[in-house]
């Protein structure tokens, strides 16, 4: 009896404790996850793409291929199945024999997302760069002060932020920074790199410039992989939705092959026809000669 006594004592006295301890602040976690998927029929190299995306990325979590045919909005069912809030899905659109790779970027289930098509990529087997960072690092995010000119590019930078900011929650994440991501906006453009930043030691740039009050140098060496985004339409929900912004400058690939196609068929039929009048000149010049020497005959001169 005696002990149920006590026991009851003691947890009232820690209720009580409890009750006069000041209320400590939350902490906000900056939970996001990324899931990476693509259609089917991508190609060698932007399998190897999405390959270093996800390394540089260890917050991302990849799923399995999905149909053409099927409705982009089903993809927000699988990130709510997969735990993620943010979706980085590539899709193909083939033409004849050229595979043409558009990027989406969304925030699920209920947007915003935006489309953009992906050009002039090098992978990191490609380029073969010195740079190199650890797997799992976190990495810094780089933005052109052109990012905070308009609204649009606001958003997109509020977009890159969730899908390639490596939160410090990430359960694969190491605890530190050891390379820099950047996106510049020139041309209409958006153009990623990433760096490893490399530093040297005080005692080698003593060695190397011999001043003692040199601070340890900071350089970036380029890792790969490196693309660019043309923005394309940016939509209110997610995959779907009202217009946000449009881009007036983006010409379909389809319909920039067709303007090449024209422009060298206007080429051809042009030379051709030169060829012809050159042809029917000499003909004509020919007839003349023959005219003339037909005048200029002895039988006829001193007849």
């Amino acid at each position: 009896m005696s002990t149920t006594l006590k026991a009851l004592s003691k947890k009232r006295a820690a209720s009580d404790d409890e009750a006069d301890a000041p209320a400590t602040k939350k902490t906000v976690q900056n939970k996001q996850r990324v899931l990476v998927l693509s259609s089917r029929g991508v190609t060698e190299r932007y399998r190897h793409l999405m390959s270093d995306l996800q390394a540089l990325l260890p917050h991302t979590k990849k799923d399995s291929k999905i149909s053409s045919k099927t409705s982009l909005a089903t993809l927000n069912e699988l990130a709510d199945l997969a735990s993620c809030n943010n979706i980085m899905f590539f899709e193909t659109k083939h033409h004849a024999q050229i595979t043409d790779l558009y990027l989406w970027l969304a925030k699920a289930p209920n947007g915003p997302s935006v489309k953009f098509h992906l050009q002039n990529l090098h992978t990191m087997d490609e380029l073969k760069m010195t740079g190199n960072c650890l797997k799992g690092s976190r990495g810094i995010l780089s933005f052109g002060e052109e990012f905070d000119s308009e609204p649009w590019l606001q958003l997109l930078k509020e977009l890159f932020t969730h899908t390639f900011g490596v939160p410090r929650t990430s359960r694969r994440v190491k605890p530190f920074f050891d390379h820099v991501l950047s996106f510049s906006y020139l041309d209409g453009k958006i153009w990623f790199r990433s760096h490893q930043i490399v530093e040297k030691d005080a005692t080698t740039i003593k060695a190397e410039l011999g001043n003692k009050n040199k601070s340890p140098a900071t350089t970036l060496v380029e890792i790969g992989p490196r693309f660019v985004l043309t923005p394309i339409r940016i939509f209110e929900g997610s995959f779907g939705g009202p217009t946000v912004f449009s881009n007036p400058e983006f010409l379909p690939p389809t319909k920039l092959r067709k303007m090449e196609r024209e422009k060298k068929a206007e080429k051809y039929s042009n030379r051709k026809d030169t060829q012809s009048e050159s042809k029917q000149r000499k003909k004509d010049i020919s007839n003349l000669d023959k005219g003339l020497a037909g005048e200029l005959e002895r039988s006829k001169v001193f007849a």
